[in-house]
């Protein structure tokens, strides 16, 4: 498909059977709808071809086995990670960030050793760190941000020393949709010594991804931000990392024998996804991807361009309207209204059957950083196009009528 250059929607709208004729749902960010590819995918694992995978030695438990493992293939390939084995399933971003802190944290990291983050990191990144740094007396740095609402990469360049043994930043933010230099701060953390994990769940469904390319040490992301089903994420990792890291969760799948005595374990990924996996909800997230890769990433990042820049230019002409974020902001738009509180703003856009994520966006240090206790939000998807910017900004209209 070419790459779009105006707000129409992808054409893609009939597609997705939860979003009636006349709503506007610009919830993206937080979770994006579901097309009928992956709710048809979901539906036949569950009815026709449901079976648990790894265990069953009959046929319908090995066939649903081979499907699981393609879908590890396919989101591999999806990400450019090296190998299928470098794929570890979560129940999605925060799990993924925490696992990584109570695996491969654990293991490496102790007093006196440093992390980086960045002031508009979503709570999934920032609370496991501390919870780490309360365990084993760790210590963390947040990087500022530009004035545009950019991770200031040149301050992260002065800010890192080699006591600094991870950075972990989102790739893009959920607040302000500001999209990370991710090679450029990858060379920063490998310059010191240091790995680099990226929070891509805003990312993923926005952009083209290659881990390769990048060089980052940890990707994550959850399944239902990419038009997949919740309760399903992902954790890649370098394949040496992994190996290097032990169990965080014990029980079925992931040992190779157990005693009283003592339990070894099987090789990655198998290591990290103990008990019966989200077996359709890997299913759901392989139709996800096969739905978003047929459209193709760029096509999908230059229609949401464009109405995050027919949005900004609609709102920028409301007087009391603030925008937040970059001009070139990556499908999301923030912004408030002069003595309107934003939780006001979104009721009154429901009765115009607009749909916006009103609050601090699990992001309050940045909230305090921005001198607001929260914001509205506009987060764009396939299924948008102009129709959906010109009810955002008449709702909009009508709330700075009704508050004078």
């Amino acid at each position: 498909m070419s790459v779009l250059t105006d707000t129409r929607p992808l054409d893609h709208v009939s597609d997705f059977p939860a979003i009636p004729t006349g709503w506007a749902y610009l919830d993206t960010a937080a979770t994006a709808q579901k097309p009928r590819a992956v709710i048809d995918a979901i539906t036949r694992g569950y009815g026709e071809t449901y079976a648990t995978v790894h265990r069953g030695v009959y046929q319908r438990s090995a066939e649903m086995t081979i499907a699981f493992e393609a879908a590890r293939k396919r989101i591999a390939g999806f990400i450019g990670a090296g190998a299928p084995e470098e794929i570890v399933f979560t129940r999605g971003a925060t799990e993924s960030i925490n696992l990584v802190a109570n695996s491969w944290g654990n293991t490496h990291l102790k007093a006196g050793d440093r992390i980086l983050l960045s002031l508009l990191e979503h709570h999934s990144n920032i609370v496991p760190w501390q919870l780490l740094r309360d365990r084993t007396g760790i210590e963390i740095d947040v990087a500022p941000l530009t004035e545009d609402g950019k991770i200031d990469l040149d301050a992260v360049e002065a800010m890192l020393t080699p006591q600094h043994k991870l950075v972990a930043l989102a790739h893009v933010s959920n607040v302000l949709g500001s999209v990370l230099d991710v090679n450029r701060a990858a060379r920063l953390a490998h310059g010191v010594g240091a790995k680099l994990l990226l929070d891509g769940c805003q990312a993923v469904p926005r952009l083209p991804v290659n881990v390769a390319e990048i060089g980052c040490d940890f990707y994550a992301f959850s399944g239902h931000k990419l038009y997949g089903p919740t309760g399903i994420g992902v954790l890649w990792a370098k394949p040496d990392i992994l190996d290097a890291m032990p169990p965080w969760h014990g029980g079925g799948a992931m040992i190779d024998r157990v005693t009283f005595e003592k339990t070894t374990y099987l090789p990655a990924p198998a290591r990290f996804e103990a008990g019966t996996p989200h077996v359709v909800g890997v299913i759901g997230l392989h139709a996800a991807v096969d739905y978003v890769e047929s459209i193709g990433l760029e096509a999908i990042h230059a229609h949401e361009t464009a109405l995050v820049r027919a949005a900004r230019a609609a709102l920028s002409e409301i007087n009391s309207v603030m925008l937040f974020g970059p001009e070139d902001s990556a499908g999301i738009v923030s912004f408030g209204i002069k003595g309107v509180h934003p939780h006001d703003i979104g009721t009154i856009l429901d009765e115009s059957h607009v749909a916006i994520r009103a609050g601090h966006h699990c992001a309050q240090p940045l909230m305090a950083h921005l001198g607001v206790h929260a914001t509205a939000r506009a987060s764009f998807g396939i299924y948008n196009g102009e129709a959906d910017v010109a009810a955002l900004a008449k709702g909009i209209e009508r709330v700075t009528r009704i508050f004078g």
